[in-house]
């Protein structure tokens, strides 16, 4: 799996999707080492799913060209199904999430995940049954959003002067902490750094204080120990701490809690635990009078080479 940005951040849930549903082994591969460093690899036998929202990411899709050449199978997941990825790539999965139209990934990233829980679901036989889950979690979602847009504004407000964050999880969930963590960096200007609950504790714990804080992403699965004691480490010394997700309020001692509902299957939990994320990000830019649609530098498509 390849991708950018919000992309690459997805491609973290697909590992968890395919190696837990059909249990398949799958990887981030390195989009330099085809394109740039023009590594030969012998790509026969493989199936490379190439992110894009847009599908113009140039190296993507170059990369897509050239392990064809090499012998794989491709497969486009993109917002856009007449683009240059969709036409270089074997085959298409189309999100058809409709025009988003702020520079910042949202619904285009759900969907992302959603096309890769239903792809690794259907090679697993167990489309069915994923698919009324996935149904039942965009129920869960739409109930959410007016929740927790009643009250991100006040727990936004105390962030405005944060210039730096760790935001923190495990397993399936560490999707949404490269996603939370990129939403704040590009539209609230805040140096979020993203990492597994266990990374935190070997080193970055020495860097906190009062005015670090730590996002962390707590879900009712078998990763939720080790997101607790990263918790208790960053309590201990004096860090603020916002718990989100299904397991939100077992985090002992946070600060901030954004919890959201348990969906029907854990592996459905990153849809919706990123959504405090969203709008946290969206609510932090407008307090600093940032404008969250239109981040500075930024555009919607990135052709990036």
């Amino acid at each position: 799996m390849v991708g950018h940005g919000s992309s690459d951040n997805a491609t973290s849930y697909g590992v968890y999707a395919f190696g837990l549903l059909p249990r398949w082994t799958a990887l981030r591969d390195s989009i330099s080492l085809v394109v740039y460093y023009r590594a030969e690899l012998d790509m026969s036998g493989c199936t490379v799913l190439a992110l894009s929202q847009s599908g113009r990411t140039r190296d993507v899709v170059e990369y897509v060209r050239r392990v064809r050449e090499r012998g794989a199978f491709t497969v486009a997941i993109t917002n856009d199904p007449e683009s240059e990825l969709a036409h270089e790539a074997d085959d298409v999965l189309p999100l058809c999430a409709g025009p988003e139209l702020a520079v910042a990934a949202t619904k285009t990233y759900l969907s992302t995940l959603a096309a890769l829980g239903l792809l690794a679901a259907h090679c697993a036989g167990e489309g069915g049954r994923f698919v009324n889950e996935l149904r039942a979690s965009a129920g869960l979602l739409r109930a959410l959003i007016p929740t927790l847009e009643a009250r991100i504004g006040g727990v936004a407000v105390p962030f405005a002067f944060a210039g730096r964050m760790f935001v923190v999880g495990r397993g399936a969930e560490y999707a949404t902490v490269r996603e939370i963590a990129l939403k704040l960096l590009e539209t609230c200007r805040v140096a979020a750094e993203p990492m597994t609950a266990t990374a935190f504790a070997h080193g970055p714990v020495a860097a906190l204080d009062s005015l670090f804080p730590v996002w962390a992403i707590a879900s009712d699965d078998e990763t939720l120990p080790a997101v607790l004691e990263a918790v208790a480490r960053a309590r201990h010394v004096g860090a603020t701490v916002i718990a989100s997700g299904s397991a939100a309020t077992t985090v002992a001692g946070s600060d901030y809690v954004l919890p959201v509902p348990a969906p029907p299957s854990p592996l459905l939990s990153p849809l919706l635990s990123v959504i405090p994320g969203q709008l946290f990000a969206w609510a932090l830019a407008r307090t600093k009078g940032l404008d969250p649609d239109e981040p500075r530098g930024l555009s919607k498509v990135t052709l990036a080479r």
